[in-house]
């Protein structure tokens, strides 16, 4: 396994590599203190990047989309001091994986990378409590136009029984814990392929696009 960590502080490099290095024996870490070190490390044989958002060279979220435009593969987590719901939503709407706050403990980090690893994605507890009703990844209800792009996020979980099945309702549930396809399968003793069935339709009847706006209007789910 070969991860990329990007931080301007070298003791919180240290300290995130030495919590990776129990994912397995014999990681390659490739360590990176600004954005032009970050770029010039990275590659498409990673198999992960843990990046922070304030560095030498960073403009906003800039470095982020262009690690991802350049090698769009890479599953890519920010890990950022920041607790701010809104900087987590926009990094999460630009493909990211995962938003992982320095205040967690290092066991929270490294279960949050075991996720991403897996196939999920790791949305932080604060994010979700924090989304005012109607807003899905940042987005009004009423988008532009007039249009109503998420309505689902304000609704109540009996609104949702009418409109969702039990089964996915309980996908749902479990997608917002960030759990992926397999484990989603797992726990509900059905098939990885029916899981993905299952999404299309709970996207399809939530309006939204993918997993992240998803699991955000899933919020309801918790407020009923």
């Amino acid at each position: 396994m070969k991860i990329l960590i990007a931080d301007d502080h070298r003791l919180v490099i240290e300290a995130v590599k030495a919590k990776l290095s129990e994912l397995e024996p014999g990681i390659v870490f490739v360590l990176a203190l600004s954005v032009d070190e970050m770029l010039a490390g990275a590659a498409d044989d990673l198999d992960l990047a843990v990046v922070d958002l304030h560095m030498p060279g960073a403009e906003g979220h800039s470095h982020i989309d262009e690690l991802r435009r350049r090698h769009p593969a890479v599953p890519v987590i920010v890990l950022s001091g920041t607790e701010d719901p809104a900087v987590m939503r926009s990094a999460l709407a630009r493909g990211v994986l995962g938003f992982i706050p320095k205040a967690y403990s290092p066991e929270v980090m490294i279960s949050a990378v075991r996720l991403v690893l897996a196939g999920g994605v790791y949305v932080p507890p604060m994010m979700l409590s924090a989304v005012p009703p109607g807003i899905v990844a940042g987005v009004p209800a009423q988008a532009a136009g007039g249009a109503s792009r998420v309505p689902a996020a304000a609704q109540t979980l009996d609104h949702l029984r009418n409109v969702l099945t039990d089964r996915q309702v309980e996908v749902l549930q479990l997608l917002s814990q960030g759990k992926p396809n397999k484990l989603i399968g797992r726990s509900l003793g059905i098939s990885e392929g029916t899981v993905k069935i299952h999404l299309a339709a709970i996207f399809r009847a939530l309006n939204v696009r993918n997993r992240t706006e998803a699991v955000v209007a899933a919020q309801s789910l918790t407020e009923a």
